[in-house]
């Protein structure tokens, strides 16, 4: 089975094909920031991007209509169940309107279907961050106006549950993982028997991250936002791009943070902060699923920083064991889960039910 994975960023978009399980081809098709400019709407990128892609697929020697199957990755869809979605007029529908934000993500979809239409394939998309399995319990905010929602790095901890499941042996549905993924933004999930039951989000609260601020006192928040210090839209911009690590140092690379701190009080300070926070949230996590836990997982781009995974190990190793799978995996985790469909092991749904198709 041939698969074509497509996962569009705000600067580039990342594609892959796959032979089953095996990566045949991968490539970074960078925009310019001409060619982004170009356009207002994310969504009006669409024929750029399906032209750079056919170029870069030409050139590596792909047929256009060559694949069994394209998945992209799913964008800001609504509060959904998790598994792999046929595209369809009602996730496109959304996805025009994006009431829950204009980002990169939500062109998966589109590429995917205009790149299926060519092989007359199914198009696909898996485990969108929308992925919502809160248990009733965890929805409770303590603000009857205010329900707590999810908003998590969904793809990637599913697939790193899949995978760390397979290392002990067992099925990712009869394990019960603490999953952290550490990237720009942390998110945390609490993962029982294939479910994520439980969320410490990217914006809303938790750790502060690379670019986050993560949880913030509430009254002070509430000051900030009448000060008059900012607008609506700025302030919207500080909590998912302009706070964090960087507000303090300047820097949102894990590697100078570490070289910074050998020397500088403030900046060892604000490391020793953010591992104490990230273990603190998987903590939380772990007593959500009352200490029962097969594992903590450790994965994201900032996995890959030895450092940082000794610092957050010496904290939760009281927990149990501690795997570490570095990295986004996106491209990898949207190909298996076309490919569970393809091979019969899952089925296919539908948006917005998640009922199968």
């Amino acid at each position: 089975m041939k698969i074509l994975a497509v996962n569009p960023g705000s600067t580039s978009t990342k594609i892959a094909v796959f032979e089953d399980e095996r990566p045949l081809f991968e490539k970074n098709v960078a925009l310019t920031d001409s060619q982004r400019s170009a356009f207002t709407a994310v969504l009006d990128q669409l024929d750029m991007r399906c032209a750079l892609i056919s170029r870069a697929l030409s050139d590596a020697g792909f047929a256009e209509n060559s694949f069994d199957a394209v998945v992209g990755r799913g964008g800001l869809l609504a509060p959904m169940p998790s598994g792999t979605y046929l595209v369809n007029a009602a996730m496109k529908d959304y996805l025009r309107e994006a009431p829950r934000g204009d980002h990169a993500s939500n062109l998966g979809a589109f590429i995917s279907e205009r790149f299926a239409k060519l092989s007359n394939c199914p198009a696909y998309i898996v485990d969108p961050v929308s992925v919502d399995e809160l248990s009733d319990i965890a929805r409770v905010s303590g603000a009857p106006e205010i329900e707590r929602g999810s908003l998590v790095h969904a793809l990637n901890q599913k697939a790193m549950g899949r995978r760390a499941a397979a290392s002990l042996g067992k099925r990712y549905e009869d394990c019960r993982f603490v999953i952290a993924h550490l990237g720009t933004g942390v998110t945390m999930g609490a993962h029982d028997r294939g479910r994520i039951v439980d969320v410490i989000g990217a914006k809303a609260d938790g750790p502060f991250s690379a670019e986050r601020a993560g949880g913030l006192p509430v009254d002070a928040v509430v000051e900030l936002c009448f000060s008059g210090m900012y607008t609506r839209d700025e302030l919207r911009r500080k909590l998912l791009s302009g706070w964090g690590i960087v507000s303090y140092l300047g820097t949102r690379d894990i590697r100078e943070v570490f070289k910074m701190a050998e020397d500088d009080a403030r900046a060892k300070l604000i490391l020793e902060a953010y591992v104490y926070q990230i273990a603190k949230g998987i903590g939380e996590l772990a007593a959500a699923l009352d200490g029962e836990i097969d594992a903590v997982i450790l994965t994201g781009g900032m996995a890959h920083s030895d450092a940082l995974m000794e610092l957050v190990g010496r904290k939760v190793k009281f927990l149990g064991d501690i795997i570490v799978l570095p990295g986004e995996n996106e491209l990898e985790s949207l190909a298996a889960g076309a490919l569970r469909v393809l091979h019969g092991e899952e089925r296919a749904k539908l948006y917005p039910t998640g009922e199968y198709a």
